[in-house]
């Protein structure tokens, strides 16, 4: 794996994930009370023994700096580094990036000067766990110029994704866009190719990328170089490149899930609590997520009902009733409060004791979750500060608002409170 350079996109403006995404990159925002999104490829990489990352962002990048360069630090007896290459204006381009394609494009200086084989490109909001070892290895068997890792689906959700079809090869011979009705049924394949059992492949007879590649080096040049109009690795490059190119499809039966919008965010991180089993399981030795480490100490919790949740290190937690939810850490729930089937981000810093007393005695509220409140089905960013009595829990059950002078946004019926907002005692929404 020393000859494979992995770029990780880190994605647009993450207009899908506001107001998460309203101070931060996405592959920054939080998961599972303790990770970033970006930990999830980084982590893939290192345990597939891949140590040279680019990671490509162009939005509110200071915090994914910050979190990398105090997480992947790689000792000096070899050449691994995760570093992030934010979008720059130069006297030869002076635009920013204009899709994924363009991204590594614009680039494309930097990634020359390493002795690379296989450039190996993963998306920055995903949750599975992946050896990219096999991924590579198939590409190397089959002689590919470009290799898809895809997903087998059922004709249900068949519609919602980019679908693919091969020939007996398992190349990929033509690509359709969310196809529906008669189109839907030309798209379907066997993909007992791919190595399916015949049971599965009957009842998943239908591939769906899961956008991430590998390009043989001078394949990926070519491409980008010669086709400067084309900006999307997914939906231009690829398929173009389908007609030339031997393009191959690698199965990856097992969970995977794209993050990228609230709803999907949401009920990926409430899934991590599921009993017996969770769809993705964080408890891997064999190929563990790494991600910054800080020296918190263990949670309290103080005469708690805690049930299917996940409370990270650090926490404080009176008299509660925790239900199906992921607290993140130094998150601070005081007495009397309800939390059920929401995410708390927790918090960057811990308040001082005497400065919590001030703050209630100034009639400011202090940072977490105040006396008495109730939070249900919602989402609170950082270092909010929740009052006493409070209710969160869309009384109304309204699918979309924008408040944001009052701290909050509702997306798909879930709730969304701002990092650092401020919602005074006694408020419902």
């Amino acid at each position: 794996m020393k000859k494979v350079l992995s770029i990780i996109l880190g994605g647009g403006a993450g207009t899908r994930l506001y107001p998460l995404t309203k101070l931060r990159a996405k592959p920054a925002v939080p998961v599972a009370g303790k990770y970033r999104l970006i930990d999830i490829p980084v982590s893939n990489c290192i345990n597939s023994e891949i140590f040279k990352i680019y990671v490509l962002t162009q939005f509110n990048s200071a915090s994914l700096n910050r979190h990398i360069a105090r997480t992947y630090n790689f000792t000096g007896f070899n050449e691994g580094f995760v570093e992030v290459l934010a979008a720059q204006q130069t006297p030869e381009n002076p635009n920013w990036f204009q899709g994924t394609a363009d991204a590594v494009r614009q680039y494309l200086w930097l990634m020359e000067e390493w002795n690379a084989d296989e450039y190996l490109i993963l998306s920055g909001d995903h949750l599975y766990r992946m050896d990219y070892r096999q991924f590579i290895q198939r590409h190397r068997e089959t002689g590919a110029d470009i290799t898809l890792s895809v997903i087998p689906i059922d004709e249900r959700r068949a519609s919602d994704f980019g679908l693919m079809k091969i020939d007996d090869s398992g190349r990929i011979i033509d690509f359709s866009e969310k196809p529906k009705g008669e189109a839907l049924i030309k798209m379907r394949v066997d993909t007992s190719v791919l190595g399916l059992s015949k049971e599965q492949a009957q009842q998943q007879p239908y591939i769906a990328s899961m956008g991430i590649y590998v390009f043989k080096k001078e394949v990926l040049f070519k491409l980008l170089r010669e086709g400067i109009e084309r900006t999307d690795f997914g939906k231009e490059i690829i398929p173009d490149a389908s007609k030339d190119y031997n393009v191959q499809a690698y199965l990856f039966d097992d969970y995977w899930e794209d993050i990228g919008t609230i709803e999907a965010f949401y009920h990926a991180n409430l899934a991590l609590t599921q009993q017996p089993q969770p769809p993705f399981s964080f408890y891997d030795e064999k190929a563990p997520l790494y991600t910054r480490a800080r020296y918190l100490p263990p949670s309290k919790l103080l005469d708690c009902q805690i049930t299917e949740s996940i409370i990270g290190e650090g926490c404080i937690l009176k008299n509660c009733r925790i239900q199906h939810s992921v607290l993140g850490v130094r998150s601070r729930i005081e007495s009397g409060c309800v939390i059920e089937e929401s995410l708390l981000m927790g918090a960057d810093f811990y308040q001082a004791f005497v400065e919590r007393q001030c703050n209630v005695e100034k009639g400011d509220i202090p940072v977490g979750i105040g006396t008495d409140s109730i939070i249900r089905g919602a989402i609170i960013d950082k270092n909010a500060s929740i009052g006493h009595d409070v209710k969160i829990i869309n009384k109304d059950n309204v699918q979309e608002a924008d408040r944001e002078s009052q701290g909050f946004y509702i997306r798909s019926g879930i709730v969304v409170v701002l990092k650092n907002a401020v919602i005074p005692d006694g408020t419902i929404i």
